[in-house]
């Protein structure tokens, strides 16, 4: 007897089937992919015990003539590629042909289609070791209808594995999400158990696929990210991109799609996260929905079975591009952009470049991570003076002699922009300070309502900025102290300041060795005059040493900058007067990614009237 024997059509099927099969979603996600490369306008959904006994997929694509149906669950048969060069491009979301093969080895599959609208069809199904294909007449309109029953009812080993049914539907229901949101030109419906879940149409316009992605991802995130649109070369990227105190306690709302398709890949992930890094506080998640497009032969979706991964042939261009584009649109949410209505949906579009639509709703759930009430308040420093902002003489020389005690290195503009009345119809978007709240918080007035400012974060944002222009500038600006600073300190710390004096002669600070194990500080950035020096040069030591070396200090200096702006930033318990208070709002709204602190905290919030009214039970 033969040691070598050939398998039979159906066992090697099962052995597939185990590749691109693994629970009831994964029948759908094949399914749906070949009826969206179809052309499909339409899908239908039906399933019934979380798609283990029944799933059924009708759509109104182009159908397949009746000379076709047998190859459609013939294993490695395709009409979406041909040659090599088919492969190196594929354009198509379905592309091995293997697919329904697979899943009628594993279940009891019939598809019944029809090329026109006659309304007569052909349905095929397998049967038998051999899984031969039985034709028969069938009443179908235009399109294709897909139905499995009994999934895994010959595999009792595979069956084992399936979880619950609210659990295996869930994972179904995310198929469908997915796909939902990169084909807004599809209408989809889902039902599971004779229950209707999904019902949505077709999304044409901004609108409407903000209406989508609201009912697919709640409507807390369509009402607290913003749109994107950049372009570069043969690349676009274009979606929602949550703001950063929209942030989650697991990575369960990131939706990437190349090219139509729903991808994980490590170089997306990392250029995501770098974006974030900056804004986003430890242990948390940003949220977003990205589309990138691409030429298809710049990527390569022939990477894994179930075409969850995907390779690009320039992979450092594909990463720039994201972290670029990202990490400006992030650092342009300041509260000083204003939302312009656009129609009657209630959704509003950001006006500057490369950035559109999003809402300007309260963030709710403060437990959960998502800062509440930091409204997007928009209005351009820049455009303070053509606001019909009306001038007020009295405060400006207070605030600006405000303004440069805050940041000595900083000169007042040639023609400021003058404080308005303290008319909240008429008031910045931060508003006017009204108070200090233990020497820890600023309180002020704003057309809306309240605004409660952390002023050690909101200025430790603004001090980081400044210092990060002026480290990009090679600007940074020393003073020398009128007394020497002498430090005792380690003899590897005295190495390491004089191994990288010119890294810190860069950073503002000339430090001279004075023996073995003592240094003498001699100037610093001027932006940091007010800070304890011997602390900040310990830390920054501290940093250096454990970066290691000059270059990682190159790659790794934005957290110098941060200890030093945490250092340099007005502390808690100090008070300031109305006008210091005003100079801090005002330099929040031009400055970028001032929302958040170095740490990624929120800087400030907003209480509405109605939040206010609510707490005094007013108008009841």
């Amino acid at each position: 007897m033969a040691k070598i024997n050939r398998l039979s059509t159906r066992l090697s099927n099962q052995i597939a089937a185990g590749e691109v099969v693994e629970r009831p979603a994964s029948v759908v996600k094949e399914l749906l992919e070949n009826s969206l490369d179809a052309g499909s306008r339409r899908l239908d959904v039906e399933v019934e015990q979380g798609g283990v006994k029944l799933i059924r997929v009708r759509d109104n694509g182009s159908g397949v003539e009746k000379e076709d149906l047998p190859l459609t669950i013939a294993r490695h048969a395709t009409s979406k590629i041909h040659d090599l060069d088919d492969l190196e491009g594929v354009a198509t979301l379905g592309f091995r042909g293997e697919a329904l093969a697979s899943i009628s080895s594993v279940s009891r599959l019939s598809l019944t289609s029809s090329p026109d609208d006659s309304g007569a069809g052909w349905s095929v199904q397998a049967e038998g070791r051999d899984m031969e294909a039985v034709i028969l007449p069938a009443a179908h309109p235009q399109g294709t209808t897909v139905e499995v029953r009994d999934l895994f009812f010959n595999t009792p080993a595979r069956r084992k594995f399936l979880r619950t049914e609210k659990t295996e539907f869930s994972h179904l229901e995310e198929v469908l999400k997915r796909l939902a949101l990169s084909h807004f030109e599809v209408g989809f419906s889902l039902r599971h158990n004779q229950r209707s879940v999904h019902a949505l149409k077709p999304a044409t316009t901004e609108a409407e696929q903000d209406r989508r992605v609201a009912s697919l991802c709640g409507p807390s995130f369509i009402e607290n990210a913003v749109r994107v649109d950049t372009e570069l070369g043969a690349m676009r990227l274009w979606g929602w991109l949550g703001l950063p105190t929209f942030s989650r306690s697991q990575a369960d709302l990131q939706y990437f799609f190349v090219n139509g398709r729903s991808v994980r890949d490590k170089v997306v992930n990392h250029a995501v996260r770098q974006a974030y890094q900056d804004v986003m506080y430890h242990g948390r998640h940003a949220a977003f929905v990205l589309y990138l497009e691409l030429d298809p032969k710049g990527v390569d979706v022939n990477v894994h079975p179930t075409k969850h991964e995907v390779r690009f042939r320039e992979s450092r261009q594909v990463h720039d591009f994201l972290f670029r584009t990202l990490h400006r649109a992030i650092a342009e949410l300041t509260p000083g952009d204003r939302p312009q209505p656009t129609d009657a949906s209630g959704y509003h579009s950001i006006t500057r470049p490369g950035l559109a639509a999003a809402p300007s709703a309260p963030l709710t759930g403060v437990q959960a991570g998502e800062f509440r009430e930091q409204g997007r308040l928009h209005l351009h420093n820049a455009d303070l003076r053509g606001s019909g902002v009306s001038p007020r003489p009295s405060m400006v020389a207070e605030t600006m002699q405000a303004y440069a005690g805050f940041h000595p290195s900083a000169s007042p503009p040639a023609n400021p922009a003058t404080l308005p009345e303290e008319n909240p119809e008429q008031a910045p978007p931060l508003g006017y300070a009204v108070a200090q709240l233990h020497g820890i918080y600023i309180l002020a007035q704003n057309q809306q309502g309240l605004v409660v400012v952390d002023m050690h974060a909101a200025h430790e944002r603004i001090t980081y900025e400044r210092l990060k222009t002026s480290w990009q500038e090679e600007k940074v600006r020393s003073q020398p102290l009128l007394v020497p600073l002498s430090m005792a300190v380690s003899s590897r710390e005295a190495d390491f300041a004089e191994e990288h004096k010119t890294a810190l002669e860069k950073l503002g600070f000339v430090i001279q060795r004075m023996g073995p194990e003592t240094l003498l500080v001699r100037e610093i950035p001027i932006l940091l005059r007010h800070a304890d020096v011997e602390t900040l040069v310990r830390d920054l030591l501290s940093d250096i040493i454990t970066h290691g070396s000059s270059d990682r200090i190159e790659h790794s200096i934005n957290e110098l900058l941060a200890t030093m702006a945490c250092h340099g930033s007005v502390r808690a318990n100090r008070k300031l007067t109305l006008p210091e208070m005003n100079a801090l709002l005002r330099d929040m709204e031009i400055t970028e990614r001032s929302g958040q602190c170095n740490h990624g905290r929120p800087t400030w919030t907003q209480m509405s009237l109605a939040d206010l009214d609510k707490l005094f039970l007013r108008g009841r």
